[in-house]
């Protein structure tokens, strides 16, 4: 379907002030209720839903441009509940599929709601995102060093690591990557008060990565933050903001080394710093282990157009697949094992092109598409289908390109008044 350039550039609304403030508030609430995720329903459950609701009875609007990514999301979700109907008398594959529903409405959602007042929205997300990245980084912390007590601990922790405000370490790592990413792009270009307070902030996330033990959080932090500074240092036109993101650079990678060094050096952090390091780990090798499973898992995808249904891999095989291409196939048949793929990688390819058009949320758009393929690189070693945080980023993609392209057509368009 071929889309004019009128079709990304809709005129925006003129939305009134104290309801664009109101907008702009809850996007701050989203941003930071999704740091809370260990009870349900949870806040960002609850922030969310109220921001639909606010967002369009005030106006929203559904563009030509997101269609194919409403096909996708519809057909994707279309596989999964075909092939559970057999199951959905099981209150977790229903519940399952319902989530899986929901993850993408909130997809579509995001991308319709900042494609309008982008800067100023995609601000106020960004600080939510980072108020909330701390307080599940100081809980995370809290927890592992028992500064809130027993009761803390148990709360906080899980197996000895940090998950904070979350139900799994490995989702509090992953979701830390994108609010690290914005404190590392302010250390970096902010002045020096500015950026002092940000380096503080991003240590204290980095902490809480760390602490949580997961290698591809890990994997994600060093490799996302070398990812955006070498998108940034290409993207940026001035010399000396070249030489500061350098000169950044390698100061950051001493200091993490330094405190490395001292935080290893507890005998509690440097065991099962070197337990979680290894590469030889139980459950990944061997032939019904993590790699050995993904490729018996999808000869088995070959033959079933159907798939066997969400949560029955682990009926098959020891574990479940952490993979989320395999699970798309699995849980939802050749339809979903087709269309997940699909969404993801259109959607990389879209970002890829935006990388050096130059739009006033340029440096935040880098941070985002580097977390986003962090995260889908991730999702080759995990399940990421029902993490929020990646259907949050990947309607940000989506309504990142719409904008652009508004953006650039407005540029090009002479005012006619």
């Amino acid at each position: 379907m071929a889309l004019a350039a009128t079709d990304y550039a809709l005129p925006a609304t003129a939305t009134p002030p104290g309801i664009a403030a109101i907008q702009r508030a809850l996007m701050w609430a989203v941003g930071a209720g999704g740091a809370i995720v260990f009870i349900e329903p949870s806040p960002y459950e609850i922030v969310t839903l109220a921001s639909v609701i606010f967002f369009f009875a005030t106006g929203l609007r559904m563009r030509p441009v997101f269609i194919p990514l409403l096909i996708l999301l519809f057909l994707l979700n279309i596989g999964y509940t075909i092939c559970s109907i057999y199951l959905i008398d099981k209150k977790e594959v229903l519940n399952w599929i319902l989530t899986s529903w929901y993850m993408a409405v909130t997809a579509l959602f995001f991308a319709m709601v900042l494609c309008e007042d982008t800067a100023e929205r995609l601000e106020s997300l960004r600080r939510g995102l980072i108020f909330g990245a701390l307080i599940a980084s100081l809980a995370a912390i809290a927890g592992y060093f028992h500064l809130a007590g027993s009761g803390g601990y148990d709360l906080f922790t899980l197996y000895s690591r940090a998950r904070g405000t979350f139900k799994d370490p490995n989702v509090l790592g992953a979701y830390l990557i994108l609010p690290a990413m914005f404190l590392l792009q302010s250390v970096v270009t902010q002045p020096f008060a500015k950026s002092f307070r940000s380096a503080i902030a991003l240590g204290i996330v980095s902490l809480a990565v760390l602490l949580a033990f997961s290698r591809a959080s890990w994997g994600q932090l060093v490799a996302c933050s070398a990812f955006m500074l070498v998108l940034m240092y290409l993207t940026t036109p001035s010399p000396a903001q070249r030489t500061r993101i350098v000169t950044v650079a390698i100061a950051a990678t001493i200091c993490a080394t330094l405190l490395l060094v001292a935080l290893l050096s507890f005998e509690s952090i440097g065991g099962l710093f070197k337990e979680r390091a290894s590469f030889n780990q139980s459950y990944d090798g061997g032939r019904f282990g993590r790699f050995g499973r993904h490729a018996l898992g999808f000869q088995m995808a070959l033959e079933l157009p159907f798939g066997i249904g969400p949560l029955q891999f682990s009926n098959y095989f020891p574990e479940d697949t952490h993979n989320s291409f395999l699970n798309a196939f699995m849980s939802g048949g050749w339809i979903a094992g087709i269309c997940f793929p699909a969404l993801v990688f259109i959607t990389m390819i879209m970002g890829f092109k935006l990388v050096f058009v130059r739009v006033p949320w340029q440096r935040a758009y880098l941070a985002i598409f580097a977390a986003f393929f962090g995260t889908v690189s991730e999702a080759f070693i995990i399940d990421v289908d029902h993490w929020r945080h990646f259907w949050m980023m990947l309607g940000i993609m989506w309504a990142m390109f719409a904008a652009a392209h508004a953006h650039t057509y407005r540029a090009r368009t002479p005012d006619p008044f």
